[in-house]
């Protein structure tokens, strides 16, 4: 029997339209940078993702060129994360992921941004606090020691672990 890790690397190779990776890849894309602030929209994420294009909409304007740029980067960084999958996680692989992800952006150019490093600045999510910056690294190393420990990862502890790191929210905003 076939796990999703295998399917999703199977399709990936594959390269076919409407199977499990194409759907994951678009709509993971597509909401992960709609909570972060992309005007893109559904449409256009697909769009880049199977044409490496921008389709534009006659009604609209100003499409962020960062948007773009960090939807194309988000495919990469999933198609790395399935290659990586099976290896533990750490700091430095996180830290991997924020570079990729905003690699090419406006935000790379930001020497106080510090991209693929923790953030040197104070944010929020919403309304809750995060963790100042200078206890960053402490907190991510405490919930990666408390994950990597688990004998087996329930989905309970995949969004238990994600609910800890967007209260750590380690990396700089706009």
């Amino acid at each position: 029997m076939h796990n999703i890790l295998e399917i999703l690397r199977e399709q990936k190779e594959m390269s076919l339209k409407g199977n499990l990776y194409h759907f994951t890849q678009i709509n993971f894309a597509y909401n992960t940078n709609h909570m972060e602030g992309s005007t893109l929209t559904e449409e256009q994420t697909r769009y880049i993702f199977e044409t490496n294009t921008l389709l534009t909409e006659a009604e609209r304007s100003g499409t962020k060129v960062d948007d773009i740029i960090e939807t194309a980067n988000h495919f990469k960084l999933v198609d790395h994360m399935l290659d990586i999958a099976n290896e533990i996680l750490s700091e430095n692989m996180i830290k991997g992921f924020h570079k990729i992800l905003k690699s090419g952006t406006s935000d790379e150019r930001k020497s106080w941004f510090n991209v693929g490093e923790y953030k040197t600045l104070v944010n929020e999510v919403g309304d809750v606090t995060t963790s100042k910056p200078e206890n960053v690294s402490t907190d991510i190393k405490q919930i990666l020691n408390w994950y990597n420990s688990l004998e087996s990862v329930s989905f309970e502890d995949i969004v238990k672990f994600h609910s800890d790191f967007e209260k750590i929210h380690p990396f700089q905003d706009r």
